[in-house]
């Protein structure tokens, strides 16, 4: 089954259609690669139908994201990006504080995190909605740092 033919079943057991808007905002996100904006989305859209307003873009976006084909990021800049992440599923994103790189990682990768954190306080992690903010290795290597400092804003692991 493919992302379209996907979305347009969800789109149909919730009593929605597909109509030309939200295919072209979905068409627009096949050609985009990695994590964009709203308005990157929407400049691209306008070059397709110029009727296509951005709050149209946000809730098929909206859309997209509770069906489970795109994923929302908050890099740290207070503007949320997407990623169509499509059949695939959704990843964890790593994102530098040094230069700003996100990087994904399957979510299988933190499952015994995610396990030990629901063992020792009962809490489920959405690891398809996690983003974890660190430094990526050049960052590391450039700074001459031998690992990120574990007591940064106190977070810390259980």
């Amino acid at each position: 089954m493919s992302c379209e033919e996907f979305f347009l079943d969800q789109l149909r057991a919730r009593g929605f259609r597909m109509t030309p808007q939200r295919e072209i905002i979905l068409a627009v996100l096949h050609g985009m690669e990695g994590l964009v904006t709203v308005e990157e989305v929407h400049s691209r859209v306008q070059k397709v139908s110029a009727v296509i307003d951005v709050s149209t873009v946000y809730r098929t976006l909206d859309l997209l994201q509770e069906f489970g084909l795109v994923s929302c990021v908050d890099v740290g800049d207070g503007q949320h990006r997407y990623e169509l992440v499509g059949l695939r599923g959704p990843h964890v994103h790593l994102i530098c504080q040094g230069c700003g790189k996100v990087m994904a990682v399957e979510p299988d990768v933190m499952q015994a995190f995610a396990e030990r954190l629901e063992a020792a306080k009962g809490f489920q992690i959405a690891l398809d909605r996690l983003s974890l903010p660190g430094f990526c290795q050049d960052c590391v290597a450039s700074k001459g740092m031998s690992k990120a400092p574990s007591s940064r804003r106190g977070v810390g692991l259980i």
